[in-house]
């Protein structure tokens, strides 16, 4: 087996949902075969055209997750999928290049320039070292050696122990514990990197009431909920996750509210106290991401009003 890394964009080319398959042509079968079984990490690239008004393209590593199976496409000769299982997104993208270090060696020319015809190629094996430095690097608040930034004027969410030794501690690329590898399929640490995607990513503000409430260590009120449980086969993805205040939290986990595809809130029938009613936004729609690839999935929002939700 090998480690692989997986380019996907944010508007996808391919069928691709990372969180569940990632779909390719045939010229890359045999790299995706080699890390069947085993662990990558998801690249995002630079935006598709030079229009810099288009999002994504942060040209940055921003979540690991395992090859479980390959299949082929049933529509689409020559292509297949790569069944993924694990997925988890980094508490903040890694750029592929910091300074002068590069996290896959063979994206750099012995000049030290960038080679550009590996870094063109949409999969990429790679070596358990350099997976290891991505993951030390993606995960560093949730191992306590980095404070999570946030825009102004919000403070940084201080690091503190945690899974890491040595809290507040730079993160140092040639230093890498081997254990957070086995750390990534443990429910805590995985708590913990889909509170902080998900903070990041609703700017640590309640998607019902619009609340944000941010205590003096950077602590936020807001809970990280999955719209799809965990326990029921939902990913710990951004796109099956919402920022909820801990009341909201509590009604969406039991069915009392819900959302519809185009994001407008469903309350419940009964049960719902017009108090708790009250501290819904006037507007009724959940507040989502700026980014489209990090606002709920359409698969997830109906297994909820499905198998959830009490309409």
């Amino acid at each position: 087996m090998s480690k692989a890394v997986l380019t996907t964009k944010l508007v996808p080319t391919y069928d691709d949902l990372p969180e569940q398959r990632y779909h390719f042509p045939r010229a890359y079968l045999r790299q995706v075969e080699a890390a069947r079984g085993d662990w990558i990490v998801y690249y995002e690239p630079r935006r598709p055209s030079g229009d810099l008004m288009k999002t994504g393209g942060r040209q940055a590593y921003f979540a690991t997750a395992r090859i479980v199976d390959i299949i082929e496409d049933p529509s689409k000769p020559d292509h297949f999928y790569a069944l993924i299982d694990d997925f988890l997104p980094f508490d903040h993208a890694v750029p592929f290049q910091e300074a002068d270090h590069y996290y896959e060696s063979g994206l750099r020319k012995d000049d030290g320039s960038t080679n550009k015809g590996a870094f063109g190629r949409a999969v990429r094996n790679i070596s358990d070292a350099e997976y290891d430095l991505i993951l030390g690097a993606g995960f560093a608040h949730v191992l306590g050696k980095r404070d999570r930034e946030r825009p102004a004027p919000d403070p940084v969410e201080e690091a503190r122990i945690g899974f890491g030794d040595n809290p507040q501690m730079p993160f140092e690329i040639d230093s890498v514990d081997r254990r957070i590898v086995s750390q990534v399929v443990q429910r805590p640490f995985r708590d913990r990197a889909f509170s902080a995607a998900i903070k990041s990513a609703y700017h640590d503000t309640c998607a019902v009431t619009g609340l944000k409430l941010i205590n003096g260590g950077g602590r936020s009120e807001v809970q990280a909920a999955h719209i799809r449980p965990v326990a029921d086969g939902g990913p710990d993805s951004v796109r099956n996750g919402m920022a909820l205040s801990g009341t909201v939290h509590w009604m969406f986990d039991r069915g009392l509210i819900s959302v519809d595809n185009d994001y407008s809130l469903l309350i419940a029938d009964s049960g719902v106290p017009d108090t708790i009613t009250r501290l819904i936004n006037p507007e009724r729609r959940l507040f989502v991401p700026a980014r489209a690839d990090e606002r709920p999935h359409s698969q997830f929002l109906q297994y909820h009003r499905e198998r959830v939700f009490k309409a």
